[in-house]
């Protein structure tokens, strides 16, 4: 086994299953392998490439933009939350990292301001954030020889700790650590969950076999409330489309020399990619179904895209579903009952609050287990 997936092992081990094989359920699984717990993870697309096209899963689908500093709460769950899953990512990024899928926290990340009632509110942010790395956007950051930025008159932010993870090479990266730690990865659906007696809960799959478990997390996003409704709980969530685009820019002699990880104009996310290629993503709230015409408000942003980038060619598109809560705040993190927990409904924030994730599911099973 590999040495740098030693942790340290906890005495009370339990047989735990994980519902849910995205970036999230993969953490959690990960995570309490490396505790010392037995644990199985559940899901059918397990089994199936990782690739971009069409409707897909949420984690495969996202751009993996980390930002953790840059929101406008100081204070509060969901900035606690933030704070502590950009910590842990520091020393995630060097555990889960391997020679053929490298990963690493590409920064900085920078937000433009649409108005000038947001550009005078980021100037207020600036000076408040300060000791996170953030402060106004300067000019200077870009070169004569860099490719034209979309037009900001009003400015905008720049971040400099946040930014962005590839979120292909950390499922491959994920994938890796489950198999070091021998978790049992199961590419099927759960058809039942139902209350136990010598173990806690039993649950039935597609394949037709059962197993008791001391403890389910439940980590499915749009799929979780159909499992715990039968159980007399009910966390309805709202589906919230998000919509990508990969496209390549015609030959010039400009480059990305000074463009950040991730730049955020009109709420769409815009990443370099390659030489002549660049990643765009936007979430359309509310959504359901791919529109093309949101593609092509996307890569117009809104009037402001340069013309470099109102002539690159479309290589690829592709969307995926995320589950956001209903009247409730994002993330769910809740023990439902004894050995049910559910760590889901995460919205556009998936990739950026895997870690603390996966350690408040930990820390809840740790705290269960001395009751």
């Amino acid at each position: 086994m590999n040495t740098k997936f030693i942790h340290p092992k906890i005495k009370n081990t339990q047989e735990i299953t994980v519902i849910g094989g995205g970036a999230i359920g993969q953490s959690v699984a990960w995570h309490l392998a490396r505790l010392g717990h037995e644990v199985k993870l559940i899901d059918p697309q397990l089994n199936k490439p990782i690739a971009r096209s069409g409707e897909i899963n949420g984690s495969t689908a996202s751009l993996g933009v980390l930002m953790g500093n840059l929101c406008r709460r100081s204070t509060g769950r969901n900035w606690k939350l933030r704070q502590r899953s950009m910590v842990l990512w520091q020393k995630w990024v060097n555990l889960l990292s391997t020679s053929q899928y490298p990963l690493n926290l590409k920064t900085p990340l920078v937000r433009l301001a649409n108005s000038e009632k947001e550009a005078n509110y980021m100037k207020q942010l600036a000076r408040e954030k300060k000791i996170f790395g953030i402060e106004l956007l300067r000019n200077e950051l870009t070169t004569q020889d860099s490719r034209l930025w979309p037009s900001h008159p009003w400015g905008g932010l720049i971040s400099h700790r946040d930014g962005r993870i590839d979120p292909i090479n950390l499922q491959y990266c994920l994938l890796n650590a489950l198999a070091n730690h021998n978790v049992q990865q199961i590419p099927e659906s759960v058809l039942s969950l139902k209350r136990g007696s010598k173990y806690r809960w039993k649950i039935a799959i597609t394949n037709g076999t059962s197993f008791d478990q001391d403890t389910v997390i439940i980590c499915a996003s749009l799929g979780s409330e159909a499992l715990i409704q039968p159980l007399g709980h009910s966390r309805p969530m709202s589906p919230v489309l998000g919509q990508a685009l990969k496209l390549e820019i015609k030959p010039d002699n400009k480059n990305w020399s000074g463009w950040p990880s991730v730049l955020i104009a009109e709420g769409i996310n815009i990443i370099p990619s390659a030489k002549n290629v660049i990643l765009m993503g936007a979430t359309i709230e509310p959504g359901k179904i791919p529109d093309s015409a949101n593609l092509r408000k996307m890569k117009a942003i809104n009037g402001s895209a340069p013309l470099w980038l109102q002539e690159s060619s479309e290589l690829n598109q592709w969307s995926g579903l995320r589950g956001r809560p209903i009247e409730r705040a994002a993330p769910l993190l809740e023990q439902l009952e004894p050995g049910l927990i559910l760590a889901t409904g995460h919205y556009r924030n998936g990739i950026l609050l895997a870690p603390v994730t996966a350690e408040w599911v930990g820390e809840k099973i740790a705290k269960d287990s001395t009751k």
